[in-house]
């Protein structure tokens, strides 16, 4: 398998002063936010606690602190460079393994519950499944016309994994436009059983959708999507 990016590491060049209490957290509204040059700062620490949430279990802060207290202050490392620099290796190495054994495992976590899932709601009565394995609720016929593949669609709708966390909406703001050539498998089937003025509700099996990479980001690996379309219109060819 691979993974979206190696971590961000040992690249960091700056970070925030902070207070650190008593089990090695930094404290939480220790420092004030109210000048620029602090804003900043609090910007450059967000952007640095960005690049080490994988480390987050592991990542020692008094030490994390110190290293960075020193760095500014052109200490010598208080710990012998080439020791450091074993260190620093082994270190994201394990990190990088740990990182890539959750990852199998919520695949294959992901990848079971999509089936039980998928298995449930097609035997609903109104759920068909299309060959792909793509199914599709219809909440509102429209009247309209059948977009195909080279059109040009507006539509809103709304994302969800199984467990209903939202991953993404249109509802939030103004309708979506896009190609339906463009867009994952899955959801340019569905686009293209509707009529203009329809709403379905989609259930779309990772192997139509992002697959076992996932997105890097909300949907994880092997992930089945639900998504709720209204189709508003057809825009034009592509």
């Amino acid at each position: 398998m691979r993974l979206n990016g190696r971590i961000a590491l040992f690249g960091v060049a700056f970070a925030t002063a902070a207070f650190v209490g008593c089990e090695g957290r930094v404290a939480i509204g220790s420092a004030d936010l109210e000048t620029p040059d602090q804003k900043a700062s609090y910007g450059i620490g967000l952007n640095v606690g960005g690049q080490l949430t994988e480390t987050k279990d592991r990542l020692d802060r008094p030490a994390f602190l110190r290293g960075i207290e020193d760095a500014l202050q052109g200490n010598e490392s208080a710990v012998p460079s080439d020791e450091l620099q074993v260190m620093l290796q082994t270190f994201s190495e394990e990190i990088q393994i740990a990182a890539e054994e959750d990852f199998d495992r919520l695949a294959v976590e992901n990848s079971l519950a999509g089936d039980e899932y998928l298995a449930e709601n097609g035997a609903r009565a109104g759920v068909m499944t299309t060959e792909s394995g793509l199914q599709y609720e219809v909440l509102r016929q429209g009247e309209g016309s059948m977009p195909g593949l080279d059109d040009q669609v507006r539509l809103h709708y709304r994302g969800t994994l199984i467990d209903d966390s939202e991953f993404d909406s249109s509802y939030d703001g103004e309708p979506a436009q896009f190609g339906i050539g463009g867009v994952i498998p899955g959801f340019s089937e569905a686009l293209q059983l509707m009529s203009v003025g329809s709403h379905f509700r989609v259930v779309i099996p990772s192997d139509i959708g992002y697959g076992p990479q996932g997105t890097g980001g909300p949907i994880g690996p092997n992930a089945t999507l639900i998504f709720e379309i209204e189709l508003l219109e057809i825009i034009s060819a592509a």
